[in-house]
Parts: C-alpha cells; sequence; structure tokens
C-alpha cells in the first residue's frame, strides 16, 4: 500500500476545515484522467500551495474511498458543500478558473476523489511538507509506507489525527476511535476485503460499478437512478459496493419493502407474489423473474454483490411467503 499528498486550494481546506467536514470530493477540474495512484482506503494527504497564505503546508489528511468521473449536477447531488464550494455555481466557476480552455457545455465532467475520515489542521498546527518536496510538483506525490517514507506517513498521520504511534489506517475496521482504523504493526499488509467508503462516495461508485443502468431494468436515464443499499446501514450494513444496486427508483422502493428480491447465488431476480396481491400490478417484474436472466452486475468481482448480504436481504426482508 501506498500513501498520497495532494496539492490542494487553499480556499478549499479553509471552507471544508471551517465545515468540520468528515467526507468531501478532493474534485480534479478535468474528468479525463482516473487516479489511481493510491488503492481504496489508503491514506491521502493535503499539502497547500506554495502560493497559499498557508504556503507549503500538510494541512490534513483523508482516506480514499474511490474514483469516479461525474458531471458537477451529479457531483453536487451526492457531495453538496462537502465539494469545497458554497454553491453549485461558485464550484462550476472556480472549474472554469483552473481549466485552460472554456467548459464546451453548462455540466461539464469533473474527476472526484472521494475521500473519507477526513480531519483538517489549523493553519498554526500545519506541518512541513514531506521530505523532499520539489517545487515543481503540481498535483501530488505518492509516498511508500515502508521505509523513512513511511515513517514520515506515519508521523504526520498520527498529529493529524492525534492516534497515537499505533493507529494506523487499513481498510475495513471499526475502532474505539473512529471508523476504519485498527491497532497493529505500522501500516501493515492491506486487506483484500472491499473496503469500507463514505456515504456519498458509496452512491457515485455505485452508480460507475454498474455503468450507470438499473441492475433489473437496464434503465440509462441517471436521474432516476439510485444507489440502493441490500442491508441497510441502520441494520448493521456497511457503505461497500459489494452491499449496494443501482436501481431504479420505484424498483428501489420495491426492493426496500420485500417486494423484490435477489437469489443469492443465481442473482436472478425474485418477485413476491404480494406484489401482485397486493396491488394488482407487476407484470414486468413477473415477466423478468420468468425469464430465469440474471440481473446486471459490475465487471469487478470485488463490485458484484455480496452474497451474505444477499442471503440477508432475502431471509429477512423478502416477502417470500
Amino acid at each position: 500500500m501506498r500513501a498520497y499528498v495532494g496539492v490542494t486550494d487553499g480556499d478549499w481546506y479553509r471552507f471544508l476545515s471551517g465545515r468540520a467536514a468528515t467526507e468531501v470530493n478532493f474534485w480534479q477540474p478535468s474528468g479525463g484522467r482516473r487516479f489511481g495512484a493510491i488503492e481504496p482506503g489508503a491514506p491521502f494527504l493535503f499539502k497547500t500551495h506554495y502560493s497559499d497564505p498557508v504556503s507549503n503546508r500538510i494541512v490534513g489528511a483523508g482516506f480514499l474511498s474511490g474514483w469516479a468521473p461525474l458531471n458537477v449536477s451529479r457531483a453536487w447531488e451526492f457531495f453538496g458543500p462537502d465539494n469545497g464550494c458554497a454553491t453549485e455555481v461558485e464550484m462550476r466557476e472556480r472549474i472554469q478558473r483552473y481549466r485552460r480552455e472554456p467548459v464546451p457545455t453548462p455540466d461539464p465532467q469533473v474527476g472526484c476523489i472521494m475521500l473519507r475520515d477526513v480531519r483538517f489542521l489549523p493553519p498554526e498546527a500545519a506541518l512541513p511538507p514531506p521530505p523532499g518536496w520539489a517545487g515543481n510538483i503540481v498535483q501530488g506525490k505518492t509516498y511508500s509506507l515502508a521505509g523513512e517514507e513511511g515513517a514520515w506517513v506515519q508521523y504526520a498521520l498520527d498529529a493529524v489525527y492525534s492516534g497515537g504511534p499505533t493507529t494506523v489506517a487499513l481498510q475495513v475496521a471499526d475502532g474505539d476511535e473512529m471508523p476504519g482504523w485498527v491497532h497493529g504493526p505500522v501500516f501493515g499488509e492491506p486487506r483484500s476485503s472491499p473496503v469500507r467508503v463514505g456515504q456519498a462516495a458509496f452512491k457515485a461508485l455505485v452508480q460507475e460499478a454498474y455503468d450507470r443502468r438499473c441492475a433489473i431494468t437496464g434503465e440509462k436515464i441517471v436521474p432516476v437512478l439510485q444507489a440502493a443499499h441490500i442491508r441497510p446501514v441502520t441494520d448493521e450494513g456497511e457503505n461497500r459496493v459489494d452491499n449496494g444496486l443501482l436501481l431504479r427508483s420505484d424498483v428501489h422502493t420495491l426492493f426496500d419493502r420485500g417486494y423484490l428480491a435477489v437469489h443469492p447465488e443465481k442473482r436472478t431476480l425474485l418477485v413476491s407474489r404480494r406484489l401482485r396481491e397486493d396491488w394488482g400490478n407487476g407484470d414486468e417484474f413477473y415477466r423478468r423473474a420468468e425469464s430465469g436472466e440474471p440481473i446486471r452486475v459490475p465487471r469487478r468481482r470485488a463490485d458484484r454483490p455480496n452474497t451474505d448480504f444477499l442471503t440477508w436481504h432475502a431471509d429477512t426482508v423478502y416477502l417470500a411467503g
């Protein structure tokens, strides 16, 4: 696993620090280049520009939920002011300022680096930049979590989170200090289990995992698509992509109320007879169930619906009788 130090806009830092934001969108003005410098769950530290009043300092940190290209309207729908701007109009104006050529559309796409468990330092407590940081680095730099670089990352994270020398950020665990933190050897080995993400990032990442199409109907009209939890967070579920389905809004409602489910093994649609009994309708869903065709699932195996979550929903929520 590696860490990343990203160069941040001072206004973005001050605005979010003032809000005490804990889940943020570290957006890229252009959405064309995928961010793959670090793995989900890895540390991401913020360093200000040289030209900022808090010049060339480490001012906070978070942990990567994931990356997705989103139109500004969608990024604002998911994150709102946690994009680092007071209004959507201000965000659009800032994007225009950063791009070197006119934005060709009123709703441009930006790259969204989504971060959770974010903490900010006050200006007076900001840290020096990483050792050997070069002045010509524009966007950021990766750092190993081994050796001297790893020791520096540990030092910086401890300063930001006041977690002590053995508090480390890996991926999926709930400790006494904050979700996502565990105790043990410094950084340890990356875990293979899916990464817990922030609530806003969950919506964006599920949308991307399903290629912006409803898992059951294939619907492609993005404004009516919603990220549904298979096992709700309020019932011991987690914000994880493999605990999500992208569903049309009405399908989402039927799934949550138990009229629809997904077979845990076959990944086929299950439709309760109660749908017809209660509402005298549902032919669209009965036809899909009778076809035996599996639902749409993400390309990445790790993002596909988790069998345990589907089993819980089928056993607990689905109106099988």
